[in-house]
């Protein structure tokens, strides 16, 4: 008896390391695509010094991609040089790496700017991980072990092409579904059967021949359940049983480096993107089984760098450039700005905004509508040297843990009160 209990205890602590929790950070910008994590009593302020440095990692391989975390493990792409692009995982204990599974090349490595490496986040379904390479190598590969259990090429097996700035966006697993965006004329967006990657629908939307690199949401708007995606030529909405183009929003476009990278933020019918021509909301109506996508507002100012925005209530909050702003989500009215942190990547928690700026630091920001109120701010040890290139990695909360990449390094810091 004492055996067979002891057998149960390992078997439920393996689980562990494999499925979801409520506080786990499972897939890009959090359990909900969102940027907020649901976890509760962490610290409200910090030392001169930072949090408690619980480990770091400082051989991880290059590239942007932003980690993820469910139990006890932590997963992220990576890069060796242009020929050698991998999915890994690490112990969240102490940072130890578990296994490595080999992707693909680099996409587009002579790129102009150059910042060639792994940009996309895995996300973590059950004990199955799908992870996109820069390339368009679309894998699925168990959790446990890193081994692959079926693989596509966005390129090859749909004709995608990769914007300049190769493949970036992160799968959109959906029940069955895994959804991705390979860009090309017959194939704009994709969803495959996550346990086999057969094609179950390919969207066709007019004028998309290339991925952008933001990443897909699901909302549900009107009764139906769609998929939210900023492209090269606007925001669309497909529906989600057949990839049928339901709407398109075209006043969001950044027509001066077509850099179309921030998530889309939806709540009820408004969804919310940015860019650095024009930032705004989209108001989606449905009637008589159509919709249509009218301007709710658009405010060139508004939140739109590559390190997202947040809605937290009524207000959102993300960077502008050097300006850290809290705007109106239902109007795009802007409350407080603040050049203190630069421009950052962001996520919330417990009431807290916790920024990555580019120049590496980490700062913790009260998710205040009335003021701006700063709650700490360090620069993490032993950072990289970036060059010409910037700290573009997301930071997340999980477990009462903050980790924060950039470039070769991953830090894992306590968090909790």
């Amino acid at each position: 008896m004492q055996l067979r209990n002891i057998a149960l205890v390992a078997l439920a602590l393996t689980a562990v390391g494999t499925m979801a929790r409520a506080d786990d950070w499972a897939q890009w910008r959090g359990p909900k695509r969102d940027g907020i994590s649901q976890e509760k009593g962490l610290l409200k302020a910090w030392p001169a010094s930072g949090p408690k440095l619980v480990w770091q990692v400082k051989d991880i391989g290059g590239g942007y991609s932003t980690p993820v975390v469910v139990g006890n493990r932590l997963y992220v792409l990576s890069n060796e040089g242009m020929e050698n692009e991998f999915v890994r995982a690490y112990s969240t204990t102490n940072g130890k790496q578990l296994w490595s599974t080999r992707l693909g090349a680099v996409g587009n490595p002579k790129q102009n700017p150059s910042y060639p490496g792994s940009r996309s986040t895995p996300t973590v379904d059950g004990k199955f991980l799908y992870a996109l390479g820069s390339d368009g190598d679309l894998a699925c590969v168990e959790t446990a072990t890193g081994k692959l259990v079926w693989k596509k090429s966005l390129r090859a097996d749909f004709g995608g092409t990769a914007g300049v700035w190769a493949y970036s966006e992160s799968p959109l697993v959906d029940g069955n579904k895994v959804i991705v965006s390979p860009g090309s004329e017959s194939a704009a967006m994709v969803a495959l059967d996550k346990k086999t990657g057969a094609t179950l629908w390919k969207s066709a939307i007019p004028g998309e021949k290339a991925a952008s690199y933001a990443s897909a949401i699901a909302v549900e708007i009107g009764g139906v359940r769609q998929y939210v995606q900023y492209l090269s030529k606007g925001v669309v909405g497909v529906e989600a049983a057949t990839g049928k183009l339901l709407w398109r929003f075209d006043k969001t476009l950044d027509t001066r480096f077509g850099m179309h990278a921030l998530t889309p933020i939806a709540s009820t019918n408004l969804i919310y993107t940015g860019a650095a021509s024009a930032s705004g909301a989209a108001k989606i109506s449905a009637a008589a089984g159509s919709f249509t996508a009218d301007s709710a507002y658009i405010e060139r100012k508004g939140p739109n760098s590559l390190g997202g925005a947040v809605r937290i209530g009524d207000y959102l909050y993300g960077t502008s450039g050097p300006v850290l702003l809290c705007t109106e989500f239902a109007t795009g009215k802007i409350v407080w700005e603040e050049r203190g942190i630069g421009a950052a990547a962001i996520c919330a928690a417990d009431g807290l905004l916790f920024l990555h700026s580019e120049n590496g630091e980490v700062a913790l920001v009260a998710a205040n509508p009335t003021k701006y109120t700063e709650l700490g701010r360090f620069a993490p040890s032993a950072q990289p040297d970036r060059g010409q290139s910037k700290a573009w990695a997301h930071p997340i909360v999980a477990n009462g843990k903050l980790y924060i990449r950039d470039l070769g390094c991953l830090w894992c810091y306590d968090i909790k009160n």
